[in-house]
């Protein structure tokens, strides 16, 4: 959902390596295993402020640079096949199972080729103007692209709950560009799912 709402958004998209497979962050077990200056420095000011080594672990855990900058994860051998050295960091936990070997055919790697494809594929996207959409709501983030003659909607549900649209009247005869759930079809009124991200093209 994410990737959909900066790709077919205004602007230049980019993709964070790692992240067209699944990439989480690492998983570190101690302190040890960072080597980022300012999580080092950061963890011992939570000391010095009073906090546990157990809480300030955890919070530098779920913050720190170093979760970013871990090693390509390519397949499950040693250091998750980046090199046969000694990293920079170690390789997060998740290697043996989210690796570009593993998922390269799965739903994540293909949906992101299908929305680099798309972006090459129509002017729209590259080229159209934007337009925030449903702005009352506080749920989802929508927004209209248009190019010569070609409109485009983009639906995305931020939250873990559904919630029900009435879609523009412009794009209920339109067609489904892309989605991240199977089976969806464009309606006067149209339930998002949790985290759906939908996008209806009008030619």
């Amino acid at each position: 959902m994410l990737a959909a709402s900066i790709h077919l958004s205004r602007g230049t998209p980019y993709i964070y390596m790692g992240e067209e497979i699944g990439m989480v962050d690492p998983n570190y077990d101690s302190m040890e295993d960072y080597v980022d200056v300012e999580s080092l420095n950061a963890y011992q000011s939570l000391l010095a402020e009073g906090q546990s080594p157990e809480s300030a672990f955890r919070i530098i855990k779920a913050k720190s640079r170093d979760n970013s900058r871990t090693p390509m994860q390519w397949d499950d051998s040693v250091n998750a096949g980046f090199t046969t050295g000694t990293p920079w960091l170690k390789a997060g936990k998740s290697y043996p199972l989210i690796n570009v070997e593993n998922e390269i055919k799965g739903p994540i790697f293909t949906f992101y080729q299908k929305l680099i494809a798309l972006r090459k594929e129509l002017p729209i996207i590259a080229e159209g103007s934007y337009q925030p959409a449903y702005e009352d709501s506080p749920q989802v983030y929508a927004f209209e692209r248009e190019w010569q003659g070609q409109k485009l909607l983009v639906l995305n549900n931020f939250y873990a709950d559904p919630i029900t649209l009435d879609i523009l009247p412009d794009y209920q005869n339109g067609q489904v560009l892309i989605s991240n759930y199977e089976e969806t079809a464009v309606a006067a009124t149209m339930t998002l799912k949790p985290y759906e991200t939908l996008a209806i093209l009008v030619k």
